[in-house]
């Protein structure tokens, strides 16, 4: 990751991490960020009830950034049911 390289040992334990946009990345700073994430809508209401608290692993690979945070497959099935969709979310 542009974080920490390869040193896994760097990622959570239980696989909850986020890539964020340049925006949000603001030249590294966001290494190490915690945001608590909650899915608020989409197609087919996908969203389940709670939030997942994530750690800022890296900057998104892809740009333009197609969202404002990339979570983790397991973060992302920790608060929408549906897989591979796209939602809205809050994040503090």
């Amino acid at each position: 990751t542009r974080c920490w390289g390869n040193d896994q040992s760097r990622f959570p334990a239980n696989s909850m991490f986020v890539s964020v946009s340049e925006v949000m990345w603001d030249n590294g700073a966001a290494c190490g960020r915690r945001y608590r994430v909650r899915c608020l809508a989409g197609d087919s209401r996908p969203c389940k009830a709670g939030y997942v608290d994530v750690v800022v692993v890296d900057a998104c690979r892809r740009y333009p950034c197609s969202s404002t945070l990339l979570l983790s497959a397991d973060a992302f099935g920790a608060i929408s049911r549906i897989p591979s969709q796209r939602i809205s979310v809050e994040y503090i």
